[in-house]
């Protein structure tokens, strides 16, 4: 006679299997819609929301004139003084929202080809993406010498162009994630060439403008950068979130996606497409930020420990580490302001080193 097994107690597993954690639990929604929602990652995107509205009230009251977090407050709500109207409405809060918006952008766009590549180095900086945009902005302000509009239609044409290049060369019979980041840093390193063959061709004045446009910076950012950008990312974060399912199961291995309904090369395409496109509004509109789209998506992951794209929590974690960033680059270095690009690119380079050692050891290069 044997024993009977014994009862699972409830609450002791979850749908993942694994024993002592507790599944996703299913958030209903009005009109019948079920949501399935990791509890830690709905907390670390919450606590990541909080943190971000917290930074972008101290980047708001941050500068030569120090206005205090409850003015700033009082002043967003329309019950703040003309002084501290006019800088928080129309000098600081603009830089604030494109700082947020281009975070945002950039932390969802590397969380989407992290995912899609199935490679933690898969992101719009080892792509190419951002060379792309540079390039497309230095023909204009090089050879054609065009305004500030002009500079971001070019730097939008550059990045998509250099997103087709990086998926014709590394497509064959589908999107291999190791083959897609060696043509992507193939294609970085060509750019660079023409990056730096352009820069020879210009003249002081526009090789400085170049250079400028080049570190990446958030500095004199106003209403017609916030406007464009909104809109971009108005469009592009529902049409992303709403194939996070599709993405996730792409993950598992295209075989797997296709035994389970996913159009593979339709789904990755769009995603690819839409993550270009936010990459490349975000390069328009503050140059060419370097490192967040690597970072964020991982720090995300790491904090929620999900096994999924992280979408959402990505864009809130690269909307947070710009800010930190530019408040950083205003704050940390005396009189001496620094564009918000070479902070990033010093935290990010430490960052990559770690990325790679870590990658070693685990045996995965």
């Amino acid at each position: 006679m044997t024993d009977a097994p014994p009862k699972a107690r409830p609450g002791r597993s979850g749908a993942s299997g694994r024993p002592g954690r507790p599944g996703p639990r299913p958030l209903r929604l009005p009109g019948g819609i079920s949501l399935r929602v990791e509890r830690r990652a709905l907390g670390v995107g919450v606590l990541l929301l909080v943190l971000a509205l917290a930074m972008a009230v101290v980047l708001i009251g941050t500068g030569d004139f120090q206005i205090a977090p409850w003015d700033v407050v009082r002043t967003l709500l329309g019950d703040g003084t003309p002084a501290h109207d006019f800088i928080v409405n129309d000098l600081r809060l603009p830089r604030v929202l494109v700082a947020l918006l281009v975070g945002a952008a950039l932390g969802m766009s590397g969380a989407v080809f992290q995912s899609v590549s199935r490679n933690p180095l898969g992101s719009p900086d080892v792509l190419g993406f951002g060379y792309g945009s540079a390039v497309g902005a230095l023909v204009v302000i090089v050879l054609f010498n065009g305004g500030a509009g002009q500079v971001a239609a070019g730097a939008l044409a550059g990045g998509l162009a250099a997103g087709l290049l990086v998926y014709l060369l590394a497509y064959k019979q589908g999107i291999h994630g190791y083959r897609l980041v060696l043509v992507g840093i193939g294609v970085s390193a060509m750019l660079i060439g023409v990056i730096q063959y352009l820069l020879t061709k210009a003249q002081l004045v526009e090789a400085s403008r170049a250079m400028v446009w080049l570190t990446g910076s958030l500095a004199g950012r106003d209403w017609a950068q916030v406007w464009p950008l909104l809109a971009t990312c108005a469009v592009l974060f529902p049409l992303v979130l709403g194939r996070s399912r599709a993405l996730r199961m792409i993950e598992m291995g295209d075989d797997a996606a296709h035994a389970l309904g996913v159009r593979v090369e339709r789904t990755r395409l769009l995603l690819m497409v839409a993550a270009i496109l936010l990459t490349t509004a975000a390069s328009a509109a503050a140059g060419p930020i370097s490192f967040v789209a690597l970072a964020a998506p991982q720090l995300a992951r790491r904090l929620t420990r999900s096994p999924g794209a992280g979408l959402l929590t990505g864009a809130l974690m690269g909307a947070l580490l710009l800010m930190v960033s530019d408040w950083a680059s205003q704050r940390a270095f005396g009189a001496d302001q620094l564009p918000v690009g070479v902070v990033t690119g010093l935290v990010g380079g430490v960052y990559l080193l770690w990325l790679l050692v870590s990658e070693r050891k685990a045996g995965r290069i």
